[in-house]
């Protein structure tokens, strides 16, 4: 996909933003939060200077337009006056709309999933993340193909049977695309296969996986960083985080976790990035532990955990994955609203009340989760033979041994492990 802003000469874009209220009077202050979460979005993105924005009511949509006449013309007397280039609406534009407003408006249309694909595209840094941005970036654009080329679609040809020019070109486009898209395909099966292969390598040192999830800006990242002394990328900014990223970390117990930060999730995800990076999301799916990054101090803290909580269903993420809900940013609430949060977690052991940046209640955290990993810890004897020095000397190395008899035909050894633990002897 090319990037709408590599087709600027130089300096800023200017930009609007728009989020198109559909819904009745009584969800106007979502729709504000919604407003500066696009704003926030656009704001993400390197090289736009937002203009202005707004919340646009919106009775009913124009299946052309999406917007009636009286207000795209009052629309496009504020654009012209604040000499705006980019319009970034906040939600689903057809293609059909996207081209009848950039002609009404004389300016560049970018809707909401574009507008995520742009970011994404700036930010991801794998190569498994650049292949799974042009993967999705393509898929979209594949379906606004109309958009260019509408001016040629009416010169048929024939009976119909041979197409004229118009549909020739966009058929060769499409086959093009199809083309990149079987390309990146296999492309990514190489990089799937070599991340089967570092899972495989770290599965011989079967810790259990801790993976931070979390709307994006919650803080996931800092908290990341504060307990594995990472230095990954931290900024307030949406989705400053989209390679996911793991480290080994040692618990105040000595017990050994594998920490995964992840790409934060959004409401309103665009199908086609839920479907590319739910590979990059595959340590969610086989964690041990969950520890869902809230924050608190925002205003639309609980809209967002009901987002990340459908998002992780819509993964596969398994129900009996045990999930703490760790409320960051604490450092940022006023008297009133720390002690009620302080009150809520005192009643909830799933519950606990961090700041990434002071480190208060990250002692509390830790424990939790090594109390939890550790509950789930069973104690057993194994009878191994004298040939089995392999897996005798695997599981010295894991420190699981509680005690060992040598008997006549080998070793009986007591072990306390995790199922995670288990589950690889038994692959031995």
């Amino acid at each position: 996909m090319k990037r709408i802003l590599e087709t600027e000469e130089a300096g800023l874009t200017r930009a609007w933003v728009i989020h198109p209220d559909i819904k009745d009077v009584k969800a106007r202050r979502l729709a504000s939060y919604a407003l500066a979460e696009a704003v926030s979005l656009a704001d993400a993105l390197p090289g736009l200077e937002v203009a202005g924005s707004e919340v646009v009511p919106l009775p009913k949509v124009k299946a052309g337009t999406l917007f009636g006449t009286g207000k795209i013309a009052e629309l496009k007397t504020r654009f012209h006056d604040a000499e705006v280039e980019l319009v970034l609406i906040d939600g689903p534009v057809s293609p059909v709309q996207q081209r009848n407003l950039e002609k009404e408006w004389g300016v560049k249309i970018l809707d909401r999933t574009g507008l995520i694909l742009e970011i994404f595209s700036d930010r991801a840094a794998t190569r498994e993340g650049v292949l799974q941005v042009e993967l999705a970036a393509l898929s979209y654009q594949r379906t606004r193909l109309v958009r260019a080329w509408t001016h040629l679609e009416r010169q048929r040809g024939g009976l119909g049977f041979v197409g004229g020019p118009g549909e020739t070109q966009i058929e060769a486009d499409r086959r093009a695309i199809d083309d990149a898209i079987v390309r990146i395909r296999r492309q990514l099966e190489k990089t799937v296969k070599t991340r089967e292969l570092h899972r495989a390598a770290r599965a011989k040192i079967p810790y259990p996986v801790v993976a931070l999830v979390g709307y994006t800006n919650a803080g996931k990242s800092t908290l990341f960083n504060r307990l594995t002394g990472a230095d990954v990328l931290v900024k307030d900014m949406l989705f400053a985080t989209l390679d996911p990223t793991m480290r080994s970390v040692e618990l105040p117990d000595g017990l050994e976790v594998i920490m995964s930060d992840t790409v934060g999730f959004i409401s309103d995800l665009p199908t086609q990035l839920v479907a590319a990076f739910r590979a990059t999301l595959e340590e969610v799916l086989s964690a041990d532990l969950i520890l869902h990054v809230r924050d608190i101090s925002h205003s639309e803290s609980e809209g967002q955990a009901r987002d990340v909580r459908q998002i992780m269903a819509d993964l596969g993420v398994d129900k009996d994955v045990p999930v703490l809900e760790v409320w960051n940013k604490c450092d940022q609430l006023d008297e009133d609203m720390l002690l009620s949060a302080s009150n809520k977690a005192d009643r909830n052991d799933a519950l606990f009340l961090t700041s990434a940046v002071t480190g208060a209640g990250v002692d509390d955290l830790l424990d939790a989760v090594s109390t939890l990993l550790r509950a789930g810890s069973v104690t057993e004897v194994l009878d191994l033979g004298y040939a089995d020095g392999k897996a005798r000397a695997w599981l010295f190395g894991q420190e699981v041994v509680d005690s060992e008899e040598q008997t006549e035909t080998g070793f009986k050894i007591t072990v306390t492990w995790n199922a995670t633990q288990k589950g690889q002897f038994e692959k031995l």
